[in-house]
This record gives C-alpha cells, sequence and structure tokens, in this order.
C-alpha cells in the first residue's frame, strides 16, 4: 500500500494557532499530503493521507515541535489518498462541546488490553458507553455497549443528565470510547464534573484497540471522518455487517450522502434500494430540484463541495 492514514490529537496550551496553521501550510504546500487539520489554544486535531516517505516527515517535523512532541500517531494503510485536498483551520474548541470544561478531571486511560478484560469482567454496574453519534455507531460498536442516540457534539451534557435516571454516579463504573480517544477526554471529564465518580476511558480510541486487540468484543465496522466511511477495525479480519439498509431489511454498512443538495443526510442503502432511490434519502429527496448525478458504486465516496457556479446549474 502506497499511503499512510494518520489520525492524532493533542491538548496543550497553543499561544499563537495562526501561527502554528502558517507553519502547517507552509509545510504540507511541499508534500504529498492531504489532511484536514484543526488547530485551537487548546491544541491540535487531525487526520491525513500521505505517502509514506511524507508522513514519516511530518510525524518527525511535528514531534519536533516543543509544543507537539507528546503527540500519538495511530496510522492506518490506504491504497489511496483519503481527504480531497490539505485543510488546515482555527477553531475555538478541538470538540464542539458548546461549554467550558475543567480537562483536569479527565477519566483515567485504559490500555487496549485491560478494556478488553473489563468487558469480560463487567457487571450490572458497569456501563459501556459509546459516545460517538448514532450513525457511527449504527454500524460497529462493542458487545454491549450503550449507543446514545446523538446527532451532534453539543447534544452531550444533556445527555449525562439523562443518565442519571438510570445509572447512580456514585456507584457506576462509565467504560467510555470514542473513535480516536479526543472527545473521550472533553466528555470525560464533563462526566466527572457532573458526578460520575470512576470514569475510564478507552486509550487510543477504537482504532488503537483494533491495532491491538483486533474485533475481540466488537461487532461491524469502525466509521471514519474521511472517503473509506466505514473500515473494519483490524487489518487482519474481515468484518461482519450489523447495520441494514434504510429502506428494506436487507444488511448494508454502505453510506451515502443523500443526492438533494440541499438535504446532503448520511444514510444506509443496499445497491438495490440506493439505485432505485437515485442516491437520495427518500421520494421528498428524489422530487427536488437540486439533485446530484447519482452513479451507483460498491463503496461510494462522500459528495465534494461544488464550486458556487456549478451549483447554480443543478
Amino acid at each position: 500500500m502506497e499511503f499512510v492514514v494518520l489520525a492524532y490529537y493533542l491538548f496543550t496550551s497553543i499561544e499563537d494557532p495562526e501561527k502554528e496553521i502558517k507553519a502547517h501550510k507552509k509545510f504540507l504546500n511541499e508534500r504529498d499530503i492531504r489532511c484536514r487539520i484543526y488547530i485551537s489554544h487548546e491544541g491540535i486535531n487531525g487526520q491525513m493521507s500521505a505517502s509514506k516517505p511524507a508522513a514519516q516527515e511530518y510525524m518527525e517535523w511535528l514531534k519536533a515541535n516543543p509544543a507537539f512532541e507528546h503527540i500519538e500517531f495511530k496510522l492506518q494503510e490506504s491504497f489511496e489518498h483519503v481527504f480531497a485536498k490539505a485543510t488546515v483551520k482555527t477553531r475555538n474548541q478541538l470538540v464542539a462541546l458548546g461549554a467550558d470544561v475543567d480537562m483536569s478531571l479527565g477519566g483515567e486511560h485504559v490500555s487496549a488490553e485491560k478494556w478488553a478484560e473489563m468487558l469480560e469482567n463487567r457487571d450490572e454496574k458497569t456501563l459501556v458507553l459509546d459516545v460517538r453519534n448514532e450513525y457511527e455507531s449504527a454500524i460497529g460498536h462493542f458487545e454491549g455497549s450503550v449507543c446514545p442516540k446523538l446527532e451532534t457534539f453539543r447534544q452531550f451534557p444533556q445527555l449525562v443528565e439523562d443518565l442519571k435516571d438510570d445509572y447512580d454516579p456514585e456507584q457506576t463504573t462509565v467504560m467510555m470510547c470514542c473513535t480516536g480517544g479526543i472527545r473521550c477526554e472533553v466528555y470525560s471529564a464533563l462526566m466527572r464534573e457532573k458526578g460520575f465518580k470512576n470514569v475510564k476511558q478507552l486509550d487510543g480510541g477504537i482504532i488503537r484497540y483494533g491495532e491491538k486487540m483486533g474485533s475481540k468484543h466488537w461487532k461491524g465496522k469502525l466509521f471514519v471522518f474521511d472517503d473509506r466511511l466505514a473500515v473494519p477495525i483490524s487489518s487482519e479480519e474481515s468484518a461482519e455487517t450489523i447495520s441494514h439498509c434504510s429502506f428494506c431489511d436487507v444488511k448494508s454498512d454502505t453510506y451515502l450522502n443523500c443526492a438533494h443538495m440541499d438535504c446532503n443526510k448520511l444514510f444506509l442503502a443496499c445497491p438495490k434500494c440506493a439505485g432505485e432511490h437515485k442516491g437520495c434519502c427518500g421520494n421528498e429527496c428524489m422530487g427536488a430540484k437540486r439533485v446530484r448525478k447519482f452513479n451507483l458504486e460498491e463503496r461510494p465516496k462522500p459528495y465534494r463541495k461544488l464550486p458556487f457556479e456549478e451549483k447554480q446549474c443543478i
């Protein structure tokens, strides 16, 4: 495989995010790298695909910066780039929670090995909490997980309050997981702020777990925020399909963006239903004016944003 997919984050004080963004853009401009990187006063959160030499150069370059020397990278291989372009932007919050959180309260990091052991020995006082959005957990999650119907990060504070109705904050052991770990850094601190005493977070997220433990205690695939959309958590194993087409009972873990440009909803569809609905999430969108041309593919990629002029022609 010619490309490497990197996922990484680090909460660290950044005095001048714009300066770091300029340095990144200069470095990326000269190399075969495509990415989505956010830098704030809180730190950095990045995903990228790069040629193997460029990936190595980037990791060495970033860790040479004292602000990022403790960063950890999670690596996967790919046959192609999984991002359309290189994007580096500033953000007020690395995780858009809409509230300030005392990050020093973050939950205890648990290794993949310890996580598997805890799953095997969990009891009625253990809550395995998947804090990803609903469309992420629908195609894959740990056995016995509680997968809330979240649509955005900002819904999590209310979820914590709702969980108190069913779980005793004093007695419950919370095992929290997300894709790469960054959401757990924030969410675990919030849960402890709101009274949950014993909160654990999966170190390195589901990606790191897959690297070390394969699909042990895992069902389905992993949703990723790039062109792949759904991948096995271990390169050594095939993954079962646990989700279903939005239109019928056929098992499917293939995601599409609705071809109606003003909808763009992410939904699951089998090839037959995707073709019949012309890439739209429902009949109403099929009859809309601004509908993209749909080409049936085995693993469709997310739609790219069209130039303004081209949008007006649809």
